[in-house]
């Protein structure tokens, strides 16, 4: 029975068919959820917000507007990506809401699932194990209309394309998730990796000359100069008001260190590019898929505005590591409270009350990935070819 179920449960048609499915069901779940404040005694918004920012956006670009102020005879909260970005989603903003945000979130879900598949030196039944893991934070992400599972899956389709010497293809994506997040730079890390990196450097030069032209297909380059300070300012603003599930939140909530947010940064870029001088074995393909899964999860938690479905690209880091690591005590306990913390606290599966007095409170979300990240990197340091740091499947 137990080889049945397997055998179904992980075929990759069935991930398939599920991915699709939970798309659609977070759809369909905002749509019909209909309008409620975001705050007591507010306005009410519709419950698929953050699709109607990105939606909104676009005419706003169209219309020569500001983007980054408020809205709020429109919906809540700011627009916070790239004016480019808002040119690209003005191929879902014409379309219906219901068929546009079904599109979104399927793109979304379809991405991370199709780069998943693409991993090397994973066999196909661990790819789908990858995935399953992965649902539950890529569900909270789709229920909230993020653009996460785009970033991951970009992210992750970009190391593929690496691998398969397609730089045209993978600098084309590392660029555009800066578009989306400026965070997405840090994955360019992964050049490192490759040879001729010259043509790395051109082709990711071309990209971002062309997606920051994109804008002045709908304004002038003086609205468009306007544009960029108004995001430049934004951002700015931004930063000093918020910790997030991030590791300036942790160390803020159990340690009472605040206002070092910029020496937390600088620790966390410190940590991350230490392995990275081990140039010898960068030719080991454990060693640039541990590199991933350090990349992914840096990301989110050296984020100060993570938030609850920032994590889906986290979890994928977390997801790919347990994998293909060795399957010892202390790293079955680290995915345990990942799982429990990560994945599924925001759930209804979690009760409410711890939920609300001790997850959120002290950011115990981040605390797991934060010590996974930890682990990757002192087996990032610690690793030989000689070492079973990494497991190797031997069949991909």
């Amino acid at each position: 029975m137990k080889a049945i179920l397997e055998k179904w449960l992980l075929n990759p048609r069935t991930i398939l068919a599920i991915y699709i499915l939970f798309a659609l069901i977070a759809s369909i779940q905002s749509i019909q959820q209909g309008d409620k404040p975001f705050v007591d005694g507010g306005i009410p918004y519709n419950q698929y917000n953050n699709y109607t920012i990105f939606k909104q956006s676009f005419f706003h670009l169209k219309d020569g507007k500001d983007l980054y102020i408020l809205y709020p005879e429109q919906h809540w909260d700011l627009y916070k990506y790239s004016p480019s970005f808002s040119v690209v989603f003005g191929a879902l903003a014409i379309l219906p809401d219901g068929i546009g945000l079904s599109v979104w979130n399927l793109l979304n879900a379809l991405f991370l699932l199709y780069a998943i598949y693409l991993l090397p030196g994973i066999t196909l039944k661990n790819k789908s194990w990858i995935a399953l893991i992965c649902l539950i934070e890529l569900l909270t992400s789709m229920q909230n209309e993020q653009s996460n599972g785009l970033m991951v899956g970009w992210i992750v389709l970009a190391f593929c394309m690496l691998e398969k010497d397609k730089y045209w293809l993978a600098t084309l994506l590392l660029v555009a998730t800066v578009f989306i997040k400026i965070f997405g730079v840090v994955a360019m890390a992964m050049f490192l990796f490759y040879p001729k990196k010259w043509k790395l450097a051109l082709y990711s030069a071309i990209w971002t000359i062309v997606l920051l032209a994109l804008p002045l297909i709908f304004v002038d380059m003086a609205q468009y100069q306007y544009l960029m300070e108004s995001w430049r300012r934004m951002l700015s603003e931004d930063h000093s008001i918020s910790l997030g599930f991030s590791v300036m939140g942790w160390l803020q909530t159990w340690f009472g260190m605040d206002g070092h947010k910029l020496l937390t940064l600088i620790a966390g870029v410190i940590l991350f590019l230490v392995p990275l001088t081990r140039w010898q074995l960068y030719k080991d393909l454990n060693f640039r898929i541990w590199t991933l899964c350090s990349i992914l999860i840096w990301v989110v938690i050296f984020n100060h505005k993570a938030e609850s479905p920032t994590f889906i690209i986290a979890m994928v880091g977390v997801a790919i590591w347990f994998i293909k690591s060795e399957k010892n005590a202390f790293n079955i306990v680290l995915y345990a409270l990942a799982m429990i913390f990560t994945s599924l606290s925001p759930s209804d599966l979690f009760p409410a009350a711890i939920r609300r007095d001790w997850v959120i409170p002290y950011v115990l979300k981040a605390v797991p990935c934060i010590l996974i990240w930890l682990k990757i990197i002192w087996d990032l340091m610690w690793m030989n070819r000689s070492q079973r740091v990494l497991q190797t499947d031997s069949k991909v």
